[in-house]
């Protein structure tokens, strides 16, 4: 169920970002149907890839997985 949850968000943030899946397979050096599968939850990227993914759209791999936390976190006002 978790590699859903993570295929969501990949997909979530490529989106957010207008990055088609295509354009995205390849910035990241892997194939369009392997992208979807990932998306889908019927894949489970690699370490490596998920640095990539996390790279192009400009995040931590935490927050691609949804793994941050706001405990900790200060207020800036």
């Amino acid at each position: 169920m978790e590699n859903i949850r993570w295929g969501r968000r990949i997909r979530a943030f490529r989106k957010l970002k207008a990055i088609k899946q295509t354009d995205f397979a390849k910035r990241i050096g892997i194939s369009t149907s392997v992208v979807g599968q990932i998306e889908r939850g019927t894949r489970v990227p690699t370490e490596e890839q998920l640095q990539i993914m996390a790279s192009e759209l400009h995040i931590e791999v935490e927050e691609l997985l949804g793994e941050t936390s706001q405990k900790g976190k200060e207020e800036k006002y």
